[in-house]
């Protein structure tokens, strides 16, 4: 948090900054040191003047966490510093647009700058409230349920009898249907391979995200490539990707064939289908097999009291 006033900056829990210690009583309770700086400053691209230097815009944020104890160690600060910093001269805060800009003198950088892909420049930001405290809030632990099996071997049915009984034991999930994310999210990818790669990329991520949220993501998409499977399973750390396999014969499926996807496969109007002219690669290692044969079918809802079990008893259902 900063506040300008008085023609001084105001920074409450910056121990990276090395600042000293607080002098306020009030902020020594509420655990936040706070230091007057003198700072230059540009709000709405207007020179405050409120120091005498030239201001010197930043390309980033540095953030401000607050501080376990009511006190800032300058020992601790320092060896901190040792370890990650560059000098950093400033700090750039956005609050109107790009030329609004605050100008510390003196001040060490915390941050180290990486590359991921072709996002250049970019920090991790840590919170201090961590997955292991949103799992505690929701009395479960965070995963992915990823079912996979050919179209009309009911994955979308076991997604939803799976949240109902989730649900009913007072879990919190989310469904990320493969149909329903490329209403929105996966709009912009067609059926190719490379798009159909993307789009269970991108879903992994979004699922990763969800877990690390403590909630009980549970993916329900053909993914017909073990390769993108595993690439999202690489995502979650171990025992937290669950692969449930819905092994259901195609001649089965298509018999179902509940959107009329098979019959306009057959007839050449929909091309590269899976189970039709495309492969799909059958899981080697799921955490669950569902199988169903000709004229045997278990219920929905006896499907995922399988899946309830297996989570009950790898600790999934408690914090």
């Amino acid at each position: 948090m900063i506040g300008v006033t008085n023609k001084s900056l105001i920074l409450l829990g910056c121990p990276e900054l090395d600042f000293g210690k607080s002098t306020s009583s009030s902020s020594r309770k509420l655990g936040f040191p706070k230091q007057r700086v003198p700072v230059s400053f540009h709000f709405c691209g207007i020179n405050k003047g409120l120091s005498g230097g030239p201001p010197v815009r930043s390309s980033f944020l540095v953030p401000l966490k607050a501080m376990d104890g009511s006190r800032t160690s300058s020992t601790a600060s320092s060896s901190y510093l040792n370890d990650k910093v560059a000098n950093f001269p400033e700090i750039h805060l956005s609050g109107c647009n790009s030329d609004d800009n605050v100008t510390v003198n003196d001040c060490k950088a915390v941050l180290k700058t990486s590359t991921v892909g072709n996002s250049t420049n970019i920090v991790w930001h840590k919170c201090s409230v961590e997955k292991s405290d949103r799992q505690e809030l929701l009395g479960q632990k965070g995963c992915v349920i990823w079912i996979t099996g050919l179209s009309g071997s009911g994955k979308s049915t076991l997604a939803c009898a799976l949240c109902r009984g989730l649900h009913a034991r007072g879990k919190l999930t989310y469904i990320l249907d493969g149909d329903n994310v490329r209403h929105g999210l996966n709009r912009d990818l067609s059926f190719k391979a490379e798009d159909r790669a993307e789009n269970i990329r991108r879903i992994g991520e979004v699922a990763k995200l969800f877990a690390d949220a403590g909630v009980i993501c549970i993916a329900s998409l053909i993914s017909p490539y073990r390769k993108d499977r595993d690439a999202c399973r690489a995502l979650l750390p171990d025992g937290a990707f669950i692969e449930v396999f819905m092994d259901v014969p195609l001649q089965v499926c298509e018999a179902r064939d509940p959107k009329g996807l098979y019959k306009l496969a057959r007839a050449g109007k929909i091309k590269g289908f899976t189970g039709i002219d495309d492969p799909y690669e059958p899981p080697l290692n799921s955490e669950i097999v569902l199988h169903q044969k000709v004229g045997l079918c278990d219920s929905p809802h006896a499907l995922a009291e399988t899946v309830i079990s297996y989570l009950e008893e790898k600790g999934y259902l408690e914090p």
